[in-house]
């Protein structure tokens, strides 16, 4: 079975079956673009697979197989504004953070 999680599952918590895979996307803008998205905690847990699509510039997306009982912090940022083009213009250096956290039982 596969679960798939985009920018709107941000703050969720995500329970996967050990054979379960998992695959993440997050739509961005090559002036907003995500970060390549991390893994903290348990990270043996999850290991990462082929995502199988191509990405726009900006995007993010990953994939996982859950291998092992843990859990698993899953996070991307990106900018909340482009940077102006023109002089004069304010700067934005806020970031949007995506964070989901994944139980494998």
């Amino acid at each position: 079975m596969t679960s798939e999680l985009g920018a709107a599952d941000s703050g969720r918590t995500f329970c996967l079956a050990q054979g379960g895979t998992l695959r993440i996307t997050l739509d961005g803008t090559e002036q907003r673009p995500w970060q390549k998205i991390a893994a903290a905690g348990d990270t043996a847990a999850l290991k990462e697979i082929n995502y199988g699509f191509m990405l726009r510039g900006g995007d993010a997306g990953s994939a996982y197989r859950a291998v092992a009982a843990g859990t698993v912090t899953l996070s991307s940022t990106r900018p909340l504004c482009a940077e102006p083009t023109a002089p004069g213009h304010v700067s934005c250096k806020g970031l949007q953070e995506w964070r989901v956290t994944v139980r494998v039982n």
